[in-house]
């Protein structure tokens, strides 16, 4: 086994964590008090060839794996988690339906712009009485002359006050199955509804959206036929799990990072505290855990392109990852005592932010079912 970076992967990681050390970093509690959408770096990503990654040179993209880009992704959560959650989005859910199914005119129209950052895209899933209960999404589709009819509610839609398209989930048909519907901006009937205020990643805006006998011409279905849109999504989850868990390795190196440097220079009974078995501890276990979860993201990550089956160590991936994380804020925090509650340091944002990555891809507690059922087939 070899468990090193190529040149080329190596290379990536090193220009993403120039990037966040000279770029984003410095600016990251700004943004965060200021709830200000980072659009300069985040276009200065799409520069820098993000947003194409994941995709072929034949749409525009640099046709790079998922380890690549997981790499790349950590290093921009290691800076700002909310415009990590604004570039993944944009990368994956946010695109992919439309680099996968969209005819030529949304390539060329949506697709290769959102690549350069000129667009802004986003997918509408969950809705108020449906999360990961996919059963209960209730967003119908009602076929018309010319195209479809959408009408219901989505939340907790990442982006949406800024997107100039959406891609859209909702039942069609006779037997109501979900369906594939890119809806831009213009279309009249879509109402972005009131902003969600959020715990943590106060840069990134989230929002309700409606729609409101919202027409969608035919060569906007993008599912090539009724009822095959559960069928996708499930192929995609894995994905979002492994990034999802990816962006949880970076605010934990940020947290860990934070807490070493401040044990290093804080004294207290004459020493500085790292030198202290109490710090030491903590330190220690903060440091192992980061390893054994940047293991199984990478190796999901990896499984992935191999094409090999990944569903459940994507899922263990991100289970482990953003649990553990979330761990590693908190002891950070309490390695800083008071000044990891205080917000002129940035624990308190890591704290905060952290917990994004415990809720979108699923759940902690549907994870462990996911990968109880593997496990048990």
């Amino acid at each position: 086994m070899n468990f090193d970076l190529t040149d080329e992967q190596r290379a990536i990681q090193d220009t993403f964590a120039r990037f966040c050390d000279e770029r984003i970093a410095p600016q990251a509690a700004a943004l965060d008090e200021a709830r200000a959408f980072p659009r300069a770096l985040f276009r200065e990503l799409a520069e820098l060839g993000f947003f194409g990654m994941r995709y072929p040179e034949s749409v525009g993209g640099t046709g790079l794996a998922l380890t690549e880009f997981c790499l790349a992704l950590t290093e921009v959560a290691r800076g700002s988690m909310s415009l990590a959650g604004a570039v993944a989005m944009q990368s994956l859910m946010g695109t992919k339906f439309l680099q996968l199914l969209g005819n030529a005119d949304i390539i060329e129209s949506l697709f290769k712009p959102a690549l350069r950052g000129d667009r802004i895209g986003a997918i509408c899933m969950t809705e108020p009485n449906a999360g990961s209960d996919l059963e209960s999404i209730a967003t119908t589709a009602t076929k018309v002359d010319g195209g479809y009819v959408l009408n219901g509610q989505k939340t907790w839609i990442t982006s949406a006050p800024l997107a100039d398209f959406f891609t859209v989930f909702a039942r069609a048909g006779d037997e109501k199955k979900l369906t594939i519907f890119l809806v831009e901006k213009e279309f009249r009937g879509l109402v972005v509804g009131r902003e969600i205020h959020k715990m943590g990643v106060w840069a990134l805006p989230t929002s309700e959206v409606a729609f409101n006998d919202c027409f969608v011409p035919d060569s906007h279905r993008l599912s090539k036929e009724e009822g095959d849109g559960e069928a996708h999504l499930r192929k995609t989850l894995a994905e979002i799990r492994i990034i999802t868990g990816a962006m949880a390795l970076g605010v934990a190196r940020a947290a860990l990072n934070e807490a070493v440097r401040y044990a290093g220079e804080r004294q207290q009974f004459g020493k500085p505290i790292n030198r202290f078995q109490a710090i030491q501890l903590k330190l220690a276990e903060m440091a192992t855990g980061l390893e054994a979860a940047t293991a199984l993201v990478h190796r999901a990550a990896w499984l992935c392109d191999a094409k090999r089956p990944h569903h459940k160590e994507a899922a263990m991936a991100k289970l482990f990852a953003t649990e553990t994380a979330a761990s590693i804020c908190d002891q950070a925090a309490r390695v800083l005592a008071s000044y990891g509650y205080a917000m002129e340091y940035p624990v308190q944002r890591y704290l905060r932010d952290v917990r994004f990555t415990l809720i979108g891809g699923g759940t902690s507690e549907i994870l462990k079912l996911v990968i109880a059922k593997e496990v048990s087939a």
